[in-house]
């Protein structure tokens, strides 16, 4: 059966999901617990002939919607948490309660919950079911692992045959990105922490100062990290916290450090886990201090399906044409927790340019900026995108 003309129908559908994301942009919402926001997903998603279940352990929304005719499951994905980042982009519904939603999960949800309409209103020729996962805790909870632990794979009553979900980032308008194998990368933290002796800053020769050998371990993490990998399966280490003592004629105790990592293959994460714990740890003893060091695996590699990325490209390319639809030649270094779900369920994790046009590209803030801006006109495409995504697998079988 041909498919319906989603965009046409995302269109008439965007001034609703402006709105949406527009009331969820000036009220974002932290971490795992979402309140306010899962009563709007409810609200948004009222009306529609949906199976709708919380979680219990964070405040996750997860509706499945039954096709009238008989087929597999699809699962699409919207995150919904915020960051701890006062907003300072010029908009008129900027958030002033000191979080922002820096990373587009507000478009990301409002597009999913127009993906719901969408579908939902030619469900009586859908091959299949849809399972839409409105995610809190993507930003470093890991969220998506916990809906996994609480049923999410399970909410149809049959393991979905495919994944898919759209994140936006800056770039040209309207334009889709995505590639085969590693899409982002996998993130892990380290935490130092570096005890001597501490005393009084006129007297270093009777303490032993924490504080350079804390400088040392930071720079041979940068060296460890430029020299002992392949540059084509790169790590990128950034030092994101450096701190000791409180007064400055006292040198102190401990010095602390943590830095975020990420990957892109197992055997780099396999050298990083046996390595580096060793390596702080030697220039620590080297100096007569000791060093307590935890190496923490967040997220894994988001990696996507081959097979079902190709027909993604080609699903998209057909509803937006060619040079709408572009293939990344190399893998993103930011990281997502989808790739829990991707982990079992093969899927393709896309990217979404949505940078307003009066913005000159060579400025523009990215991801995480308190300046960044992403243009809601491309919600109705968004919402387009992911219901084509999931109609085309289930029609496929």
């Amino acid at each position: 059966m041909t498919a319906p003309d989603f965009r046409a129908a995302g269109a008439e559908i965007l001034p609703d999901l402006v709105a949406l994301r527009r009331a969820l942009h000036a009220e974002p919402e932290l971490g795992l617990d979402l309140p306010a926001t899962q009563r709007r997903v409810i609200d948004a998603l009222s009306g529609l002939d949906l199976e709708i279940s919380l979680g219990t352990g964070l405040t996750s929304v997860v509706a499945v919607l039954r096709g009238g005719r008989p087929g597999p499951t699809v699962l699409l994905r919207g995150d919904m948490d915020a960051l701890p980042i006062v907003e300072l982009a010029p908009v008129d519904f900027a958030s002033a309660n000191g979080s922002m939603h820096a990373c587009g999960h507000d478009l990301h949800t409002a597009g999913l919950v127009g993906a719901a309409r969408l579908l939902h209103a030619h469900r009586a020729d859908l091959a299949g079911d849809v399972v839409f996962m409105f995610q809190p805790g993507e930003e470093g909870q890991g969220g998506a692992r916990i809906m996994i632990e609480e049923g999410l794979l399970d909410a149809s009553g049959s393991k979905p045959v495919a994944a898919y979900a759209v994140h936006v980032a800056p770039g040209p308008r309207g334009v889709f990105a995505t590639r085969a194998g590693a899409a982002c990368a996998g993130s892990n933290q380290l935490a130092v922490t570096v005890k001597g002796r501490g005393g009084h800053g006129s007297q270093p020769h009777q303490t032993i100062d924490p504080v350079p050998v804390a400088a040392e371990i930071v720079l041979a993490l940068q060296t460890f990290a430029n020299r002992r990998f392949d540059a084509f399966d790169p790590v990128i280490l950034s030092v994101t916290k450096l701190d000791a003592g409180d007064a400055v004629n006292v040198i102190p105790e401990s010095a602390r450090l943590a830095a975020t990592i990420r990957t892109l293959s197992p055997a780099s994460l396999a050298i990083l886990q046996d390595e580096m714990p060793r390596l702080v740890r030697g220039i620590a003893e080297a100096h007569g201090c000791t060093a307590d060091v935890e190496f923490d695996v967040m997220y894994p590699v988001t990696v996507n399906d081959a097979v079902t990325t190709a027909a993604a490209v080609a699903a998209l390319r057909d509803a937006f044409g060619t040079g709408r639809v572009l293939e990344m030649p190399t893998p993103m270094m930011g990281s997502e927790d989808f790739s829990f779900v991707l982990d079992e369920v093969p899927g393709t994790f896309v990217a979404l340019m949505t940078s307003p046009p009066d913005l000159d590209p060579a400025t523009i803030e990215w991801n995480h900026s308190p300046r960044v801006q992403f243009d809601d006109a491309v919600l109705g495409d968004q919402a387009a995108a992911l219901a084509t995504l999931a109609w085309r697998r289930l029609a496929a079988g």
